[in-house]
């Protein structure tokens, strides 16, 4: 269930009130004056998230400001609603969208962690060691951007497809790097395991391409979505299931050695995981828009 707050003033506050009570799927419409002789007022609904939509675009069509409007999602036990209809789990496009272009942004936040991830998968990568590789996995934000594009495209915003694609692609260049200067670091020192070799390490995985490359990545893409809709903990499960953090730094490590032509496939891998985490999302979204759209008022 979703809680709907809108202020302003008192006569549009009125018709506000008209017309969300007027929307299949809003409940509790309840009007206040704000009492303190200001002339302004507030109105609080109950929407299903298949009225969220709408409830939106009327408000916008009766002029009230964005910065006016509150959509806050509840989580609680209604013992009336005990052995009726479950309530819908229809995507509401404004949340989604809102996600999209917080994520689609390359802060700073988002960097330093992709660094941080580089760091950790290039030392994984040098040692081998499969506990680092999937803490890297878990670190990443990488999927945030992919999800911002998936969003992008089915939504149709070019602007945003790109924000994101170019956010995604200076966080996996972010990685790449931090894992190529500490492994050039680590050569100058002598720090780098005297049997380490590029391409002879256990870590195959990160640049062989079979059938659970692309079938994972849509997998994972599936569930991602899914994940950002609902925000529940899966996201990390998504993270840690495909390989674009440990293929970036893995190309990092192999470019920090001067031996880039021995990581070609790492370069498949990473372009393949984030070809089908796009699909994967992507057909997730428009198979719920199509959903949504069939089904009966």
């Amino acid at each position: 269930m979703l809680h709907l707050r809108v202020f302003g003033a008192a006569p549009v506050m009125e018709r506000v009130a008209e017309s969300v009570s007027a929307l299949p799927g809003a409940e509790h419409v309840t009007r206040t004056d704000a009492g303190n002789g200001a002339g302004q007022a507030l109105v609080t609904a109950d929407v299903d998230p298949d009225a969220a939509d709408q409830a939106l675009q009327a408000l916008n069509a009766l002029g009230v400001p964005a910065e006016d409007v509150w959509l806050l999602r509840l989580e609680g036990l209604q013992p009336g609603r005990w052995g009726r209809k479950r309530e819908s789990s229809a995507v509401v496009w404004a949340d989604l969208l809102g996600q999209a272009g917080e994520n689609a942004r390359p802060v700073a936040r988002f960097l330093i962690l992709m660094a941080a991830a580089g760091v950790i998968a290039g030392y994984g990568v040098i040692y081998s060691n499969g506990i680092l590789i999937v803490g890297a996995m878990a670190v990443s934000p990488d999927f945030l951007p992919l999800a911002a594009a998936c969003i992008g495209l089915v939504a149709r915003r070019r602007r945003l497809v790109g924000r994101a694609f170019w956010t995604l692609t200076a966080g996996l260049a972010t990685a790449g790097v931090v894992a190529g200067v500490l492994t050039a670091v680590l050569d100058a020192v002598g720090l780098l395991p005297s049997s380490f070799q590029v391409g002879e390490n256990g870590l195959a995985g990160l640049t062989t391409v079979n059938s659970s490359t692309f079938v994972v990545a849509l997998a994972a893409g599936i569930a991602g979505i899914l994940a950002l809709e609902t925000r529940a903990s899966a996201a990390v499960g998504v993270a840690i299931s495909v390989t674009t953090i440990p293929a970036s730094a893995y190309l990092g490590v192999a470019t920090g050695l001067g031996e880039v032509g021995k990581a070609s496939g790492a370069l498949a891998v990473l372009a393949i995981n984030v070809g089908m985490l796009l699909i994967g999302g992507s057909l997730t979204l428009v198979s719920q828009q199509t959903l949504t759209r069939r089904r009966p008022a």
